[in-house]
């Protein structure tokens, strides 16, 4: 699959949000580690660690602890990066070294998701358009995928709450 293939289509997951800062601050907080560290992830995990080398074939790693102590890893590989307007990356699970693992919901779960990340203005403030789908996956991981579309929003919905808290500080304090 290539940039080109990121056209709608029924097994897409897709999320947006309007938020109220401008595309350059929405930008910053989604590239730059110190801030990434603030509000990614589903409500109530805890930040463990993570590092981030911003560009094509560069990777976000991060860690994360649930509310009950579990330890979950993750790792974006930057595909496209066009500053202010889109992210593209692969998602995955991982280990604490940043090897591709299986999720730990789902054995069927797609080892890689093609997320593209649009960052629109919207007279002063942003709208953030998400749109994932499978990427290598067989028909079985492409089942669970789009079985857990609803999952994926209530968990997405927490995140880009934290997200826009999180802007909304950053606003107050400057």
């Amino acid at each position: 699959m290539t940039t080109d293939d990121m056209r709608p289509a029924a097994e897409d997951f897709v999320v947006e949000r309007d938020f109220d800062a401008a595309p350059e601050l929405v930008w910053k907080v989604n590239t730059e580690l110190e801030h990434l560290q603030q509000w990614w992830g589903p409500a109530g995990f805890s930040w463990i660690g993570g590092s981030l080398d911003l560009r094509p074939g560069g990777m976000f790693h991060y860690g994360m602890r649930n509310p009950g102590g579990h330890e979950m890893w993750g790792r974006f590989v930057y595909r496209t990066i066009e500053p202010i307007t889109r992210l593209e990356y692969v998602v995955s699970f991982s280990d604490a070294e940043g090897g591709i693992t299986r999720a730990p919901m789902s054995g069927s779960w797609p080892l890689e998701v093609l997320s593209d990340n649009r960052f629109t203005p919207l007279g002063s403030g942003t709208r953030l358009t998400m749109r994932g789908r499978p990427l290598n996956a067989s028909p079985e991981e492409e089942a669970a995928y789009a079985a857990f579309h609803d999952n994926m929003r209530k968990g997405f919905a927490g995140t880009l709450d934290a997200l826009d808290n999180y802007l909304a500080r950053l606003k107050r304090e400057q």
